[in-house]
């Protein structure tokens, strides 16, 4: 058993049975606690997640929050406490949130100032190697940052937002979110950022469920999604497209005087 409290200290000089009584009755005095099957688990396991809360608060339910390595929010829920006040519930490693290897926070939230955190180790996946970032940006409550230092103002219910880049190579804005519920997302990037939104996938499938109006773009999510990406048109500087297009038309025509005169300097015969 894996907890935040030192639960079998209640009673050091017990074994066996009185050991686990003694914890089991800590438990109950203590505001909320939560615990695990086991300390480690690879890349395709069920984590077994247990607590008990020891004042009931009817119509409260505890909020289950998991934390990557990366500092990264990985699932969220919200559980049931039942009549003797203990909750539980499953967790299932093989997703993507779950992929590298390190120690994992899976913390019980019930009401304002009643929380436990329990830790666990994942092995036998993918090391994470952090990269220090060229740009720096603070983004607001309710926005987002993606590289270049630019940040995507967004509103969305049932989930949450946990982090967004840009993909250069198909021309996207890739958002991270953890959806509790069924839900709504509105993004709202810049023309600077992404221009001529045209197409929108869910969880890498495309979606219809979808409003597009001009860079706002609204989008309707199932419990469970993890990724939404916004496919359109990076802006190029007028300038620099005039600028282009005079060169190249610069270019062709001196070929083409080069080519003229060439021809009328030939002797004819």
């Amino acid at each position: 058993m894996s907890s935040a409290y030192a639960l079998p200290q209640a009673c050091p000089d017990c074994e066996g049975e009185s050991a686990m009584t003694a914890s089991k009755v800590l438990r109950q005095e203590l505001p909320v606690t939560i615990w695990t099957d086991s300390e480690s688990y690879d890349h395709n396991s069920m984590i077994e997640v247990s607590g008990q809360v020891a004042n009931i608060a009817s119509g409260y339910p505890v909020t289950i929050t998991v934390v990557s390595p990366l500092n990264s929010v990985v699932t969220i829920a919200q559980l049931q406490v039942s009549s003797d006040g203990t909750f539980g519930t499953t967790l299932n490693t093989a997703g993507a949130m779950w992929k590298y290897d390190g120690t994992y926070t899976i913390k019980a939230q019930y009401g304002e100032n009643k929380s436990d955190k329990v830790r666990v180790e994942l092995a036998g996946g993918q090391a994470y190697k952090p990269t220090t970032p060229t740009t720096s940006v603070k983004c607001g409550a309710n926005s987002v940052a993606v590289a270049d230092g630019k940040c995507v103002n967004y509103t969305i219910t049932g989930g949450m937002v946990t982090g967004a880049k840009v993909n250069t190579d198909d021309n996207s804005i890739i958002v991270r979110i953890s959806a509790m519920n069924d839900g709504t997302i509105t993004l709202s990037p810049s023309k600077e950022v992404l221009d001529g939104v045209f197409m929108v996938l869910v969880d890498d499938q495309e979606w219809d469920d979808v409003v597009i109006d001009g860079n706002k773009v609204t989008v309707s999510f199932l419990a469970g999604t993890e990724k939404i990406e916004l496919i359109g048109t990076f802006v190029v500087p007028e300038f620099g497209t005039i600028a282009v297009m005079i060169l190249a038309v610069a270019i062709i025509s001196i070929i083409a005087v080069s080519a003229k005169s060439r021809l009328s300097i030939m002797p004819r015969y």
